[in-house]
């Protein structure tokens, strides 16, 4: 089939996926492109929906309202004219058809219409009467002069000429091959097989290794380094001891790994972790494992994703003040410096170009949109343009971009799909359809293959009666502690902890159970079937309520009163869901990062939202859509009681509520808070500490009790009704590293 047809006086160019008329070119996805060829194939043939599906999507399971994009947008880009949206027509329930006149590049090996009729006329105006004359005017006022003009063949022969050098022109610029800004991928291979997780895997600068951080299956929050050498398959742990370690990168030499690592402060103020930039000499460490060496140490904020510059400063994110800064640390002067920050916005993810010595830096702006910027590593701003989502892609959906071999051009992927992007903010589909969720690819220096993280996160709902944890705990407290110790040593297999009962479960992810008021549902989040959705199980089977797009979010979930709808986040906005499927949506001109609850007799909701880049913690009025701002503490949870009582907790996990002046820590809670939630029910807090034990306080009686042991596999308490505690249980973090090799 020819890669180049015109349609009426569109050139389609599917070698560059472009369409162009009148010398202006539009890129166009390539699904909608494979849309447009098979209409034209059969031009003036009624093409049937399932006809397109299956030849434009092959073995691949859409909606039909993504066909019906792809001709929204064709029809956009037709629709230059007044007259051509009658090029596609729409035929009632059977399908589309093209009905205008197709030309394939191969019959006619001509320019675009548009092109050739402007050299036409050129030429046809070089050789008329009028510019014949004016060309070859004859000096009367000597027969001399007269016989120096050259003949009129002469004249021909420079208009064809000139003909021909405008012509060889015009083709250059407007047909000749240029870099392609498409990517295609074809084999996916794993790189790892184990029962562990292994993440944040780069390529050694030689290409010779890949180096990843591999957590055991039992400990998921530490992880040591280590290298694969992808010729002998050999694989050699780089660090001596268990950390935790962030995402890493090479200098440019190969020879020294950067790093953060986490760490527990021994004195925290304004954070639980203090934050340590290390770097590993790799080379020894392939021989045996090594302990880092310490570069500097963040007590009071917060660093992450260190990379290493071509002049061997070291890049990283720094957040201060509630902001990401972009910062670098001069290894030689023991000094660091910002070089990039928004004084309205923040910075989402950079990702830096050792080849062209370039940052690409991902940020929102006041506007709330998401911008690419390009910039030098000293911080010269070169370039800035919002980014133009397409509708495969939530608006408030962050992405993470990477670099790849074709210049102006980054990958990344929101879960089942990839994209590209340009510098100047396009993004185009990539057809790859992907089993699982994987990471934004990082390509190999010889940019012809790339790793990927894929895999999936697996947990369980899982219910314990209350009275089984207070009845264990009553146990415990009848034993020597030795006894206790040795009990406490091997939690989850033992009769001191009560043995959770699973609810639902899958291979993927299940999560965020809450119990329906005066009803018998369950309502749950899962991934079973490759998107998180909306579930409910009466305990004897589930089945999905919503429907939402693909690589969709949940972040909070919660019952209306009656129990007859739930109010989701999804893809950062609010989406009611009622028990007949139907939906309703609030607008909100902010990134809603976070739904704690949601009181439907008064239509709020306490929301962590993202205004000008900035985390607010609030509560939001769904029938105005206005929002109050409550405290600009960072807030990691927060409920209200029956009584209306606002409680939270910091990012130290601290639990406050307000005073009559101001806000009030909790003082019995001090030492009771953790990263795993918390539930009120009647008036009374409970919560999981980082001991594993679940406990309880009385807020009309400012009584603390603690309840009992519970299994550390633990992920979360969700809700909990007059017997039961609902939980999300970890069963398994399954990601392993893989490689895509990139077509040619």
């Amino acid at each position: 089939m020819a890669v180049q047809y015109w349609v009426g006086d569109f050139f389609v160019d599917l070698s560059r996926n472009q369409v162009t008329q009148k010398e202006k070119s539009q890129t166009i996805a390539p699904k909608a492109l494979a849309v447009l060829t098979y209409l034209a194939e059969n031009q003036g043939r009624v093409v049937s929906y399932d006809e397109l599906f299956t030849k434009v999507w092959p073995d691949t399971v859409v909606t039909p309202n993504t066909l019906q994009r792809s001709i929204a947008q064709l029809r956009k880009v037709l629709g230059q004219d007044t007259n051509v949206q009658s090029y596609i027509k729409t035929h009632a329930k059977q399908g589309y058809s093209l009905e205008c006149y197709v030309k394939w590049h191969d019959e006619t090996q001509t320019q675009p219409e548009t092109v050739g009729e402007a050299v036409k006329d050129l030429a046809i105006a070089a050789s008329s009467p009028e510019n014949e004359t004016s060309n070859t005017t004859v000096n009367t006022e000597t027969e001399a002069a007269d016989k120096e003009q050259p003949p009129r063949s002469f004249f021909k022969l420079m208009i064809a000429v000139v003909g021909i050098v405008i012509l060889t022109f015009i083709s250059f610029n407007y047909l000749a091959p240029t870099q392609s800004l498409s990517l295609s991928f074809g084999e996916l291979r794993l790189l790892t097989a184990t029962d562990n997780k292994e993440y944040a895997g780069i390529y050694s600068p030689d290409g010779e290794y890949i180096v990843f951080n591999r957590y055991s299956q039992e400990v998921c929050v530490n992880s040591n380094l280590w290298a694969k050498n992808i010729k002998t398959q050999k694989e050699s742990q780089l660090t001596k001891n268990w950390g935790r370690y962030g995402s890493h990168s090479f200098s440019k030499d190969g020879k020294k790994l950067v790093f953060i690592e986490s760490t527990d402060c021994t004195q925290p103020m304004v954070q639980k972790e203090c934050y340590e930039l290390k770097t590993l000499d790799f080379e020894k460490a392939l021989a045996a494992p090594q302990s880092p060496t310490l570069l500097m140490e963040c007590k009071n904020s917060r660093i992450t994703k260190a990379t290493w510059l071509n002049n061997n400063d070291i890049a990283f994110f720094q957040e201060l003040s509630n902001r990401w800064k972009l910062t670098r640390y001069s290894i030689a002067d023991n000094k660091s410096k910002v070089i990039y920050e928004l004084e309205e916005g923040n910075l989402v993810d950079y990702d830096y170009s050792v080849k062209d010595n370039l940052i690409a830096l991902i940020t929102t702006h006041n506007d709330g949109k998401h911008y690419i910027e390009i910039l030098k590593p000293d911080g010269q701003l070169l370039s800035s343009h919002q980014i133009e989502y397409p509708p495969e892609i939530a608006n408030f959906k962050n992405i993470y971009p990477n670099f790849t071999p074709t210049s102006e051009l980054l990958i990344f992927s929101t879960g089942r799909q990839l994209f590209t992007l340009t510098h100047d903010g396009k993004i185009t589909n990539i057809s790859l359809p992907l089993d699982e969720p994987m990471g934004s690819p990082i390509f190999h220096p010889n940019g012809k293959r790339a790793l990927v993280i894929k895999g999936n996160w697996d947990s369980d709902i899982a219910t314990i009666p209350l009275s089984q944890i207070i009845e264990s705990q009553i146990a415990m407290s009848q034993l020597s502690q030795t006894q206790v110790d040795q009990s406490l040593s091997t939690v989850g297999n033992n009769d001191s902890v009560p043995v959770p009962t699973i609810l639902e479960r899958s291979t993927l992810a299940e999560d965020n159970a809450i119990y329906q008021p005066n009803g018998e549902l369950i309502a749950f989040k899962s991934a079973r079937f490759g998107d998180y959705q909306i579930w409910l199980t009466d305990g004897n089977g589930a089945q999905q309520l919503s429907n939402f797009r693909m690589d969709s979010s949940i972040n909070g979930m919660s019952w209306a009163a009656d129990g007859q709808s739930i109010l989701a986040n999804v893809n950062n906005s609010l989406t009611q869901t009622s028990l007949d499927s139907s939906q309703t949506s609030f607008p909100f001109d902010h990134r809603i990062e976070q739904l704690y609850q949601w009181n439907s007799e008064d239509n709020t909701a306490l929301l962590l939202v993202r205004i000008k880049g900035v985390l607010k913690f609030g509560e939001f009025n769904l029938n105005n859509s206005e929002f109050s701002v409550i405290t600009d503490k960072k807030v990691n949870w927060a409920l209200k009681s029956e009584d209306g009582r606002l409680i939270y907790t910091d990012q130290l996990d601290r639990f406050w509520q307000p005073g009559p002046a101001e806000d009030q820590l909790i003082e019995s809670l001090g030492s009771q808070g953790s990263d795993k939630g918390f539930i009120i029910k009647n008036n009374v807090i409970y919560g999981i500490n980082e001991e594993f034990q679940l406990w309880s306080y009385d807020l009309n009686e400012d009584t603390f009790e603690l309840l009992g042991n519970i299994p550390t596999n633990v992920d979360f308490i969700t809700d909990i009704n007059q017997s039961d505690i609902l939980f999300t249980l970890r069963i398994t973090a399954k990601k392993e590293v893989a490689e895509l090799t990139l077509r040619q």
